[in-house]
């Protein structure tokens, strides 16, 4: 059953948080890539766009998130340019388009998203210039970007939500976490970040904390290579877990669970193991952390 924490209200300004996509780089069938969706009423913020963003965002509505209908995805937000959360940034494009977006994309992100942006649209010129001069009846906006890279600080308000950015710890590339402040919630999502005293500073006592992790239990069996890297660049469940009792969210859910073995292996007894390590990950951040936790999945609500 998926988890709900946050019930319906009457209030057509009441704030969701929908997990579109909870994977990593790693081609997990049960895990989309990337992305978090914040809902206000119709409007919809998108946070990265991994694989499968837009069909995840089509079951969603399907679900009953009206602010997930494709043609409303209008707005998104990216944390930084690793492929797993822009895989599915032509799909964010131009599927929404097909299905009759009919006004420009608005991106937020750091350096280089303008760069890539170009290279995209400049790769489906002939799919852009056929539907556009062809039979098809296709409007003329709903293709194209305003990219906008961002620094710390307000980056984004309307009547809904004002979103703030500051930055986080992954390795040379600028990246972001964001907060959000909606009429009844504030919600931060981390990105992919080593532990950071900014997170620590901007989390302090929001309603939903989301927050990368990877497996303590697992990462004592990597390699040294392994070891340096993600001790660089991500966050432990220990070390999430003195975040989280240093900020005291309201909720906090795990994404981009890293689980520290092959997950496509094909053990008779895979799925056992993954729900297994899942379990150890809640575990080991319970040791030092007794708020709520939430191991988060493909589609969940809160």
């Amino acid at each position: 059953m998926k988890n709900s924490i946050y019930e319906k209200t009457d209030n057509n300004k009441t704030t969701k948080v929908v997990l579109l996509g909870t994977g990593t780089p790693n081609a997990d069938p049960d895990r989309s890539g990337p992305s978090v969706a914040i809902v206000v009423g119709e409007d919809s913020y998108i946070v990265d766009f991994g694989a499968g963003i837009v069909r995840q965002a089509a079951k969603a509505y399907r679900n009953g998130i009206e602010g997930l209908k494709p043609k409303y995805l209008k707005r998104a937000f990216l944390t930084h340019l690793h492929s797993d959360h822009t895989i599915g940034y032509p799909d964010l494009i131009f599927t929404p388009w097909v299905l009759e977006r009919d006004e420009p994309l608005k991106i937020f992100g750091p350096k280089g998203l303008k760069r890539m942006t170009e290279h995209i649209v400049k790769a489906y010129e002939q799919d852009i210039n056929e539907r556009l001069h062809g039979l098809e009846p296709a409007n003329d906006l709903g293709w194209s970007v305003e990219v906008n890279e961002i620094s710390s600080g307000i980056i984004y308000q309307d009547e809904n939500v004002k979103v703030e950015a500051f930055p986080v710890k992954h390795g040379s590339f600028e990246a972001y976490g964001f907060k959000f402040y909606t009429p009844d919630k504030t919600i931060v999502i981390s990105g992919d970040t080593a532990p950071t005293e900014n997170m620590t500073h901007y989390a302090k006592n929001c309603d939903i904390l989301i927050h990368e992790v990877y497996s303590a239990a697992g990462f004592e069996k990597r390699t040294l290579e392994w070891k340096k890297y993600h001790s660089s660049v991500h966050t432990s469940s220990y070390e999430l877990a003195e975040i989280a009792a240093k900020t005291k969210p309201g909720l906090l859910v795990l994404y981009h669970q890293l689980f520290m073995f092959d997950i496509l292996s094909n053990d008779d007894d895979l799925l056992l193991k993954i729900d297994q390590r899942e379990n150890e990950i809640l575990e080991e951040i319970r040791e030092k952390y007794d708020g709520k936790v939430i191991s988060g999945k493909d589609l969940d609500v809160f």
